[in-house]
């Protein structure tokens, strides 16, 4: 029997269920992305899906709105795919454990993917509707979007005539988007040489209990990466205990995600362990105070482990010494919109292989020229520690349009279903809006989503009620666009 089956809107988690039931993590879209062709196909309706797995899918006007301007519906189908330590599902292979209080819907143990899966299933509801009066629709569901935009940055628009776009991928119910970030990912590399042991004693640490998080969303709670703060960690411990030698060190799978976790290795002189094993028991306590707030699960430990060899001293030293310059976090608050971060960046994934240190940084903001200067500051870090770097997945932000005529009926929408005013802001994150606004010019663009807390993590979850009132939000405003048809 289907998890979500008592739940309402009934069509909405019946197609979220099916989403759910094959696995579509960034990189991994192929099966998803050809369910939704089948979803076409059995509801008759004009599709194309491309070589990278975006797919578009028409739906005529409802009788009588045949000349109403058309309306693109708008989501993307890959998820960002994390687990439990104790999970052994694959999520390559295998969909999700679906459960639900009837309140909220999550996962078990892994992340539930309502980022960006509910867009999708809203949007597929809307299109199997029969009643609904709307204008022509134009359903756009891209892949990568989790991994830099990368399927809309791949989608050819040219068969797109739609000129207003409602954008399903907001987290927040009752907050219309209006502008985002645009953002860049730096990979970063640092050489460095490796040399046998010499006595040295060798040693593990462990840095976690962190919340993580979405990088453009929660960056501005003062969530610890565990990649930066274990740069810290080691930069202090050599400070501390001269002689000190990195081995290895790695966290994170994703740019734009706050590393939660992060592990190392590294060589002591011997008889200096015990005073290596004190300052891991002291910096603990330290990170407790720091964090209390915010990351009050952080724990930073140490066991003793076998190690083959490691860097040299001079590498070592220069890797962190570099390691502790490079910026993290909120670099510039927005003064247009107050409470909103203009810039930052997330060190998000970092490993160590044979040839030195690999770490990727994704940097956000709403001003190009700020962000152009956060990467000219890494550029000028990463060179000082004679390394390197290579950029990717540049994508524009998204420029708040102050005569907006779709921002105000989606207000009007809004406030008819909930009987309530929205509220208007900008994010930090990234969204699609801006390569669309880009690629179609005129396009006016609004996004908006149900209520969707700690995406990205294995504590996502789903509010069941506000997914309802946002569908009905999402009919109301298509029936009142259907009616410049008549």
């Amino acid at each position: 029997m289907a998890v979500l089956s008592g739940l309402e809107p009934k069509a909405v988690f019946g197609y979220f269920e099916k989403l759910c039931a094959v696995p579509h993590g960034s990189g991994n879209t192929k099966q998803i992305s050809d369910l939704c062709v089948g979803f076409a196909k059995e509801l008759g309706l004009r599709w194309r899906q491309d070589e990278v797995n975006n797919v578009v899918i028409w739906k005529d006007a409802s009788p009588g709105c045949e000349d109403a301007p058309p309306v693109i519906l708008q989501g993307h189908i890959d998820m960002v795919c994390v687990k439990t330590e104790d999970c052994a599902k694959d999520m390559a292979k295998e969909g999700l454990d679906l459960r639900t209080d009837g309140e909220w819907v999550w996962a078990d143990k892994t992340s539930l993917g309502g980022d960006n899966g509910i867009a999708v299933a809203m949007i597929l509801a809307i299109l199997a509707d029969g009643g609904l009066p709307h204008p022509p629709l134009e359903a756009v569901f891209t892949v990568d979007e989790e991994v830099g935009l990368e399927g809309a940055f791949a989608l050819d628009c040219s068969d797109l005539k739609g000129r207003k776009l409602v954008n399903l991928d907001s987290e927040e119910e009752g907050v219309f988007t209006v502008s985002c970030a645009g953002g860049v990912r730096v990979d970063c590399f640092l050489p460095g040489k490796r040399a046998p042991l010499n006595g040295e004693a060798g040693y593990k640490i462990s840095l976690e209990g962190l919340l993580g998080g979405h990088s453009g969303g929660e960056i501005h709670k003062g969530r610890a990466s565990a990649n930066q703060v274990m740069g810290r960690v080691l930069y202090s411990a050599m400070e501390r205990v001269p002689g000190l030698r990195l081995a290895d060190v790695r966290g994170g799978r994703f740019d734009n995600v706050i590393c939660s976790r992060n592990q190392a290795k590294a060589a002591v002189p011997a008889d200096r362990a015990g005073e290596f094993e004190a300052f891991i028991r002291e910096f603990d306590a330290a990170l407790k105070n720091e964090y209390a707030g915010c990351d009050g699960g952080v724990t930073l430990t140490c066991e003793k482990t076998a190690l083959e060899g490691a860097l040299t001293p001079e590498a070592t030293a220069n890797m962190l010494r570099t390691l502790l310059a490079v910026p993290q976090g909120v670099q510039a608050m927005n003064v247009d919109f107050p409470g909103l971060v203009q810039t930052s960046l997330n060190m998000g994934v970092m490993e160590m292989k044979e040839d030195g240190l690999y770490f990727g940084i994704s940097v956000r903001s709403c001003i190009a020229t700020q962000k152009d200067m956060m990467v000219q500051r890494l550029k000028a870090i990463l060179e000082l520690g004679g390394g390197s770097f290579t950029l990717r997945g540049n994508y524009p932000g998204w420029q708040y349009d102050r005569n907006s005529a779709l921002r105000e009926e989606v207000l009007g929408a809004y406030k008819s279903v909930c009987g309530k005013q929205g509220t208007i802001e900008a994010t930090h994150g990234g969204l699609e809006c801006g390569l669309f606004v880009e690629k179609l010019p005129g396009l006016d663009a609004v996004s908006f989503g149900p209520e969707l807390h700690d995406v990205h993590s294995v504590k996502e979850r789903l509010n069941v009620a506000s997914t309802q009132r946002v569908y009905e939000v999402t009919r109301e405003l298509l029936r009142r666009e259907s009616a410049a048809g008549k």
